[in-house]
Formats: C-alpha cells, sequence, structure tokens
C-alpha cells in the first residue's frame, strides 16, 4: 500500500478575510483537528499550518481522495458552511506540488509580503504542535524539516528577504498616508504577539513618541512597552484609550472581536472630528468591519493590507525565479529521499519471496527424498537457497544503485508486478513503527 503527501487548504490567495477567520485552526482547534484526521485509517500523519493569511492541513495518506473528502468536511464544520460553499477557496496538492507548495510557503514565496520571515516561525510551529499531538511520522517529519532547512537556505542565498517590508512597516505606512507625520501621533497597540511587538518597534522608529500596548496579560504588555519607550495600559481602560489614540493597531488571538461598533461611535462622539486609524492585523478580526460607518475613522484589515504590497513584487522577479529554483532543487532532493523508501522494502520482500519459493519447493519435494541422509538434505536446501540468491543478486544490485535516481520507481514497480511483491512487501522498519504507534493511538480514544 503506497503513501501519498496530500495539502489542503485556504489563503489570502484564494479566500477572502471573512473566510480565512472563519476557516481558522488556533492551537487548540488544531489539535482536535489533527486528532480527528489521524482517527482515520487512511490518514497517518498530519499537521496543521494557520496564520493570519493561510489555513493549510499537510497529510500523509494512503487514500488521497478519501483523506480530502475528510479535510473538505471538518473544514466545512469548523467554518458552519457546507462543503460545496468551501470549494471555490480551497486547493489540493498532491505528491510533488504539495511538497512545492509547503518548501514555497516556507522561504516566503507565497506571503503577502513575499520574503518576510515570520511565516519560517509558524512553520516551526505547527510542525511542533504536530510533534507534541504525536500524530507526525517519518515522512512528515522528514517533510517539515526539509521544508524548513529549504526556507533558510532561499533566505540566506538569495535577497529574497532583505526587503524591509513587513506587514506591521505596510500598516504603519497606511497610518501615515491617512494622517501624515507620526512623530506627534498618540499609537495604542492591542495584542503582545510578534506582529505586535513588530508594529511596535515600527511605530517607535518612526518616531511615535506616546506609545501604549494593551494586552490581557498585563506584565507582557508591560514588558514589551518598556523595550520601546512605551507604557502598559490594562484592557479595562480600552475605551479612554481609543478616545485619545490616533493609531490603533489590533494584533490579538481572540476568538472574538473586541472592538465593536457601538462602542467606537460612543468614542467618536468624544473626539470631536479627530481622525482616527484602525487596524486590524488579527484573524479572526478583532475589529467589527461596520466600524468604516463611524464618522472620521479608517479601518484596514489584512485584505486591505494585501493590495497596499501588491507593489512589493514590483522589480522583484529575478529574486523571486532565483528563490523558486532553488525550492525546485530542495523539492527533488526530498523526492529522491521518498522514493528510496520504496527500494529498501521491496529488496526484502524480494528476498523473502526467493526465501518462501526454496521452501515451497523443499516442501513439495519432501516425499522423493525419503532415501536421502539428514546431510545430504541440507546440502539440497544450502544449494537451493544459493541459486536463489545468485539469481536475485543482480537485481538487488541495481536496484539498491537506483536509490535516488528517476529509473528508482520503474525499477520498483517492475519488481513488484513481475514477482507479485505488493501482497508480500514488508513495510519498512519506520513506517512499521509508525503504525504501532497510530494502533495504540486510536486504541486509546476508543
Amino acid at each position: 500500500m503506497t503513501t501519498e503527501i496530500l495539502a489542503v487548504g485556504a489563503s489570502h490567495k484564494t479566500a477572502p478575510i471573512e473566510l480565512r477567520e472563519r476557516l481558522a485552526l488556533p492551537a487548540g482547534r488544531a489539535s482536535r483537528v489533527l486528532a480527528e484526521l489521524t482517527g482515520h485509517d487512511d490518514v497517518q500523519e498530519a499537521a496543521a499550518l494557520s496564520t493570519c493569511n493561510r489555513t493549510e492541513l499537510y497529510l500523509v495518506t494512503t487514500d488521497a481522495d478519501e483523506a480530502e473528502t475528510e479535510v473538505l468536511g471538518i473544514l466545512s464544520r469548523q467554518a458552519g458552511l457546507r462543503p460545496s460553499e468551501l470549494l471555490e477557496a480551497m486547493y489540493s496538492l498532491r505528491a510533488d506540488e504539495a511538497v512545492e507548495h509547503l518548501f514555497s510557503v516556507t522561504s516566503g514565496l507565497d506571503s503577502m509580503i513575499v520574503g518576510e520571515t515570520e511565516i519560517q516561525r509558524q512553520v516551526k510551529r505547527a510542525y511542533e504542535l504536530a510533534l507534541v499531538e504525536g500524530v507526525t511520522g517519518p515522512v512528515s517529519n522528514r517533510l517539515f524539516r526539509d521544508a524548513l532547512a529549504a526556507g533558510k537556505r532561499v533566505r540566506s542565498e538569495t535577497g529574497i528577504a532583505r526587503s524591509n517590508v513587513s506587514v506591521s512597516s505596510v500598516a504603519v505606512q497606511l497610518a501615515a498616508d491617512f494622517l501624515g507625520e507620526l512623530e506627534d501621533r498618540r499609537a495604542l497597540v492591542i495584542g503582545a504577539g510578534e506582529n505586535a511587538e513588530l508594529t511596535v518597534r515600527t511605530l517607535h522608529e518612526r518616531g511615535v513618541e506616546a506609545l501604549f500596548v494593551a494586552n490581557r496579560r498585563y506584565e507582557r504588555a508591560r514588558e514589551l512597552a518598556q523595550r520601546y519607550d512605551g507604557r502598559a495600559v490594562t484592557f479595562e481602560t480600552l475605551p479612554q484609550e481609543l478616545e485619545r489614540a490616533d493609531i490603533v493597531v489590533s494584533s490579538t488571538g481572540a476568538p472574538h472581536q473586541i472592538v465593536g461598533r457601538e462602542e467606537l461611535e460612543h468614542v467618536a462622539a468624544l473626539r470631536m472630528d479627530r481622525p482616527l486609524v484602525l487596524i486590524d492585523l488579527a484573524v479572526p478580526r478583532d475589529i467589527e468591519p461596520d466600524v468604516r460607518a463611524c464618522p472620521e475613522v479608517a479601518l484596514y484589515d489584512m485584505d486591505d493590507l494585501q493590495r497596499a504590497v501588491a507593489e512589493n513584487m514590483s522589480g522583484r522577479e529575478a529574486e523571486i525565479e532565483e528563490a523558486r529554483a532553488l525550492v525546485r532543487e530542495e523539492v527533488e532532493r526530498f523526492g529522491d529521499w521518498l522514493e528510496s523508501l520504496d527500494v529498501v522494502p521491496t529488496i526484502s520482500a524480494l528476498r523473502q519471496r526467493g526465501e518462501e519459493v526454496v521452501d515451497h519447493v523443499l516442501r513439495e519435494n519432501e516425499p522423493r527424498w525419503e532415501s536421502l541422509s539428514e546431510a545430504d538434505r541440507e546440502r539440497v536446501e544450502v544449494l537451493a537457497r544459493a541459486v536463489v540468491r545468485r539469481l536475485l543478486h543482480e537485481p538487488t544490485l541495481r536496484l539498491k544503485g537506483s536509490a535516488g535516481e528517476q529509473t528508482s520507481y520503474r525499477y520498483v514497480h517492475a519488481l513488484r508486478e513481475l514477482f507479485g511483491l505488493d501482497a508480500a512487501l514488508a513495510p519498512h522498519e519506520e513506517r512499521a513503527k509508525v503504525t504501532q504507534l497510530d494502533a495504540r493511538r486510536r486504541a486509546s480514544r476508543r
């Protein structure tokens, strides 16, 4: 039974933010989805990547069609939509296409801002979560390690990441485009994660002196604010801070909106027509979209930022193509390794089949050798096994020599067909261990 790598997901390229926030898989939810997926017999290994711009599931499966249906069902329930409503926004990639996609994502080539580095850390965290949940195996372990290595190589060997453009820098520039100079402005950053920290740093570098950070964990907000000469505030004081702020950037992991239209309408009435820029970097969104109707309020979300960074692609075609060439090299290297997994069990099965033929022939001729001594019987058996080993020696050498080459698949396929090995094919040692782990894990869930 052969395995296949499958990637199913939606991103900023295929789905609007309204759908992406419904598909988002925060850590706890991702753990439940991974457990549900690997509870199916056709899914051996799994990992979930969920960021503000994408939700993707990577599976190692023995039935890609069935696994794809399972993923679509799980994500549709997650989003509260019918599967047919998701189809246009979803993509499904298999084998080399799935591998190349993950490598491109990790390298920043599929990001809203090409070359950004945050995605490398997000892929690493997705892999670590899958490891903790015990749903990885030899194929996905190698897949994600190679993806992270490919991302590192692309950033070190090409100029793809030399641009200082980031989601946070684009967000701050949008604020500057709306308000003008930022030196005398008052900024409030809600959240204390990596995007929030990048935003605080960018605002500080742009000369914003009155800088405030709000977070549910006050100590975390205070640590971040102090690093950039800012001040921490509590969530309870958000209404007052919204009244005084010129710029509000929100980037939390809250499952619900934390700034609503009714609250903003009240704040706007107290601001005396002073303009307010709201930038929502969260998915699911932190700020209710209807606040755009409030007077003197400008709201930008991740889809607005995507339109603003389209020009980031201009003049970078050569760097992007160089990076893609490196990704293709790494994909080919992974493909060579994956193909080599089939060589070892095929050789084992070929030898096993030879031994089975000898055993069968010896048993079949047992009645004819009644007059043979025990020593002669042993000599006949040794001779028979030697003939089989000699006969299989050359095919075995050629198969070993093909490992990692394009001829490998043809040799493996031909031997399996000619010798009828699929039924007898012994699983690779690592795969056997994973299968045992899967069995124990599924048994523990019953």
